[in-house]
């Protein structure tokens, strides 16, 4: 095995110039580096990376925070996929490895905590919710200038670094839709409150509902919404469920005729909860879901959705990261220095719609 002792021979060099050459570390004259390398590249000379990330004091570690909920298969989760296949491609792009970190509900926060200890380089945080003590993390990553990167969650008021959709245009243009097809008793099945992509998608359904004078100008909050038009989930199918045994009256009564979803898991696990009941969708209602999950492609029938960007949100939070980690604190040469990033999602027409010419 060539050493970097052989290296510096071969170029009249010291030991520490070849060390200070392949780490990035100090003032360094042009001729004496490209001495060095001609030198390593003739002995076929390739430093140890574990060395090089201890000498530039880097772990060579991406985390990723995740939320850790018991008996919840979240690998299996579309969001979490996605989302977790972009970060990994762009990290394995980049020469990094990824370190998951898990963090129970409730528990508490230390996310410079994972910088200070050299434990990952670069952090990005998928699951976060709005609550005081979170922004408080959060402001000191911003006060230390650690390269982080918040996904789908945002926090108003705050400059934090992110990466989200834009879900309130996506919902709007969901409900539009079922109103376009002459759907009037429209119920809004929604996501968690502490999650800011509930609150845009709220707002996106108020917007089209008002826009088309389905609900008063005035109206704001949920609880001022009709009776048996506003539900609360968790993001699960089994909340989905839950809530088909609520909305099941309001449908027999023709107060509710179309449906719409926070996401697919919910908005299946209604379908599957109203079909057990004697309703199918398509024909006694109509739905759509969100998020363009594989899942909503092979329902029965299968199911209008808003496909959101996950993937792209996960390269692009992980590029973001990375980028503001080599440039060594200097915001400037980042071409997208901005903080927040906002992606377009897309309405994806399926069958689960029943259209106002009264096909299915």
């Amino acid at each position: 095995m060539i050493t970097r002792k052989e290296v510096a021979a071969m170029a009249g060099v010291s030991e520490a110039t070849v060390s200070r050459v392949f780490n990035g570390v100090g003032p360094m004259k042009e001729a004496t580096k490209q001495k060095v390398l001609e030198a390593a590249a003739a002995l076929n000379y390739h430093p140890n990376a574990i060395a090089q990330n201890f000498a530039r004091r880097r772990s060579g570690n991406l985390g990723v925070v995740l939320p850790y909920v018991p008996k919840v298969h979240i690998f299996s989760t579309y969001y979490f996929a996605e989302v977790l296949s972009g970060i990994g491609e762009q990290a394995r792009n980049s020469g990094y490895d990824m370190l998951l970190m898990f963090r129970a509900p409730g528990e508490g926060s230390d996310y410079s905590g994972f910088f200070r200890s050299h434990k990952v380089d670069g952090c990005i945080i998928l699951g976060a919710t709005d609550t005081p003590q979170e922004r408080e993390e959060l402001r000191k990553l911003e006060e230390f200038s650690y390269p982080y990167c918040l996904v789908n969650q945002q926090y108003p008021g705050e400059d934090f670094h992110l990466v989200d959709a834009d879900h309130v245009q996506g919902s709007y243009e969901a409900v539009r839709y079922l109103i376009g097809e002459q759907h009037r008793r429209i119920a809004f099945l929604n996501g968690s409150p502490e999650y800011s992509n509930s609150a845009d998608r709220w707002q996106g359904y108020k917007r089209a509902m008002k826009e088309s004078g389905l609900l008063q100008p005035e109206l704001e909050r949920p609880g001022d919404m009709p009776d048996g038009w506003y539900y609360e989930g968790n993001y699960s199918r089994k909340s989905g469920v839950a809530a088909a045994h609520k909305l099941a009256a309001y449908l027999a009564s023709g107060e509710i005729d179309g449906i719409f979803a926070s996401n697919d898991r919910m908005a299946i696990g209604l379908i599957q909860g109203l079909r057990e009941l004697g309703y199918q969708p398509g024909q006694h209602y109509s739905i759509i879901g969100y998020d363009d999950s594989e899942a909503s492609r092979v329902t029965d029938p299968p199911l209008t959705t808003v496909a959101v960007p996950f993937y792209e949100m996960g390269f692009l939070a992980a590029k973001r990261v990375l980028d503001r980690l080599n440039a060594n604190g200097q915001e400037a040469v980042i071409p997208d220095a901005s903080a927040r990033s906002m992606l377009d999602t897309r309405l994806v027409i399926r069958q689960s719609v029943k259209l106002s010419s009264g096909t299915d």
